[in-house]
């Protein structure tokens, strides 16, 4: 393409619809049907433009103007009550769920992992004393030490929010971090089933793993299944840069971006559960197995929202993408 020759073409068709565009409402209905004309003509050149001569300012220009044209032609929507319980309902479950291929095996090799480096930890002396000194050890695992008042050090609700600002902080992470090709992603996991292998190996080799586990199993089940999928999500959207599929990588990027947003917002969420539980029920003084059992009620509940709602929606067509008038005009470009 010569873009010189491609833009003396047009330019005129350009600037008549940057006329019309400052007209506002004050278009007669001929002039309202050549907007509309002049935005699908527009909308194609941009598409050419972009495929076969790219240049950026041009592109910035054309990009803009077909913004503000769709903007006159669709209109513009407001959010409402109906959006949200349709996110609650069928946008969010349904993104979880298609994206279980990825978080499911995520959430398996991680804990492995994690059991794994707990295990090392907690049958090999040398590597509990590189991690401490042994009285530092025993302040750490001992009754009443430092691993069970960490929970109730604080004020159950500024901890249950501080708890949940972390985690919904290393999710987003997750969730962000993806596009640079899974390796961040990969490192905020290690991290944390790091944390959690060294919690294990040296609440371990004190002989007291059924309290650790009584401390982290109420909260952490959602918890960590929050943090598995926000890392599968991050991983998906990294493997879509190395291989977008049938769609361009930037139309593939798209479309897992909207969904990686969605799913930030209702990751959000919940770890704000997880937040409350680890805030006021696992340091709460009831007996160790109704706190697991608060936290299994809570991971059921989620895995049937997940696998119930989500999958519903996800047969129907659901995606967890945003509706099809908020998302950008996708038109066909040249081969």
């Amino acid at each position: 393409m010569d873009l010189d020759v491609y833009v003396t073409a047009h330019r005129a068709e350009w600037d008549r619809l940057d006329h019309l565009l400052r007209r506002g409402k004050h278009l007669t209905g001929a002039e309202a049907d050549e907007l509309v004309a002049l935005y699908q003509r527009t909308a194609t050149h941009l598409s050419l433009i972009q495929s076969s001569a790219p240049d950026p300012m041009l592109t910035a220009r054309l990009t803009q103007l077909v913004a503000r044209a769709r903007a006159t032609v669709t209109g513009t929507r407001r959010a409402s009550w109906r959006d949200a319980a349709r996110f609650l309902t069928a946008g969010f479950p349904a993104a979880v769920y298609r994206s279980r291929h990825w978080w499911i095996p995520t959430a398996v090799l991680s804990t492995l992992l994690a059991a794994l480096i707990g295990w090392w930890i907690g049958t090999h002396p040398e590597v509990q004393a590189s991690i401490a000194a042994p009285e530092d050890l025993r302040r750490m695992t001992r009754p009443g030490g430092e691993y069970e008042t960490y929970y109730s050090s604080h004020p159950a609700a500024s901890f249950a929010a501080q708890v949940w600002t972390n985690n919904a902080q290393a999710a987003a992470m997750c969730l962000v971090l993806g596009a640079f090709l899974c390796v961040p992603v990969l490192w905020v996991l290690f991290l944390n089933m790091l944390n959690l292998g060294v919690g294990i190996g040296l609440m371990s080799s004190a002989g007291r793993l059924d309290t650790f586990l009584g401390l982290v199993l109420p909260h952490g089940l959602l918890e960590l299944t929050a943090v598995f999928v926000a890392a599968g999500t991050g991983l998906r959207l990294g493997w879509t840069v190395i291989d977008p599929g049938p769609l361009s990588r930037r139309t593939a990027l798209a479309q897992q971006g909207r969904a990686a947003l969605g799913m930030a917002i209702g990751l959000a969420l919940v770890l704000f559960v997880s937040g409350v539980i680890e805030g006021f029920v696992t340091p709460s003084g009831l007996p160790t197995w109704a706190r697991i059992a608060i936290g299994i009620a809570a991971e059921l509940a989620f895995l049937a929202y997940v696998y119930i709602l989500g999958g519903r929606a996800a047969r129907a067509g659901e995606t967890g993408d945003v509706e099809a008038p908020d998302r950008s005009a996708e038109l066909p470009t040249a081969a």
